[in-house]
């Protein structure tokens, strides 16, 4: 099979799980009434599309199974976290004011505005996972970025995990109540998280860059890196973080996105 018709099924497959994990998303929350459920499919659906092309690709083995692996570890974690930060509390509100916005919470409009957007998020993000899964042989140069690829996914699961239980732990103690939170990562950045999330994409990236055409895949991280700074991450955050006391304070001594030592 060709690269190309081999792409064609992979991306076929990894279109049909992710409507399946959405769909199923979508009838869980409608049983709840809340959509934030649709943050526990994010890394479930990106581990699935990973499996489906290691398993249905024609290309290099090794590399397919390294990034099944490191997406697995990012994905079940962050699904994980998402379930235990969100269970048995209501509406996140950046879904509530998303569906506000938009006009209501009918099932066209949850459906449309949410499950369907990040369905259709998830497969133009796992590109990368996709087209590398039917390219050849790392070699030469290409074995340089995919040490700098996991160099860069380390670093980004690092933050991301830390961050977030940095955050669990501060959030979970009751002298904490009111209070920001600015120790540890959240004292190098506002959103290690989120910066985590990006530089582990760009590492997955790099691994599929390094065989030709996978360096064309470059607009999923950046398609990432944008949802994580502005469509609804650390700026949407932010704007609903404003009004509480202390925060203007932490975000003139704390880098916003990318970590640098706190001032004062």
């Amino acid at each position: 099979m060709s690269a190309a018709a081999n792409l064609l099924v992979v991306s076929a497959a990894s279109l049909a799980v992710l409507v399946l994990v959405q769909t199923g998303a979508f009838a869980v929350g409608r049983r709840i009434g809340r959509v934030n459920v649709v943050d526990v499919a994010w890394g479930i659906g990106f581990v699935l599309v990973a499996f489906v092309a290691a398993v249905l690709g024609d290309g290099d083995v090794g590399r397919r199974w390294l990034l099944f692996v490191l997406v697995a570890v990012w994905g079940v974690r962050l699904s994980i976290h998402m379930h235990r930060k969100s269970v048995g509390k209501g509406e996140d509100p950046r879904y509530r004011d998303l569906l506000e916005r938009a006009g209501g919470a009918s099932t066209a409009t949850v459906v449309l505005r949410v499950f369907a957007i990040q369905g259709a998020s998830q497969w133009f993000v796992s590109l990368p996972l996709q087209v590398s899964a039917v390219l050849g042989i790392t070699s030469g140069v290409g074995t340089v970025a995919v040490a700098a690829g996991l160099v860069l996914w380390v670093v980004g699961v690092t933050f991301e995990a830390v961050g977030d239980r940095q955050m669990l732990r501060f959030t979970r103690d009751p002298a904490n109540r009111g209070r920001i939170m600015d120790r540890g990562l959240w004292g190098w950045t506002r959103h290690p998280n989120y910066f985590g999330d990006a530089c582990l994409w760009w590492g997955v990236w790099l691994i599929c860059a390094s065989v030709w055409p996978g360096v064309l895949t470059v607009l999923s991280p950046i398609l990432m890196t944008y949802f994580l700074v502005y469509a609804t991450g650390a700026r949407l955050l932010e704007k609903s973080m404003a009004a509480r006391p202390g925060y203007r304070e932490y975000q003139d001594r704390t880098a916003f996105f990318v970590p640098r030592p706190p001032r004062g």
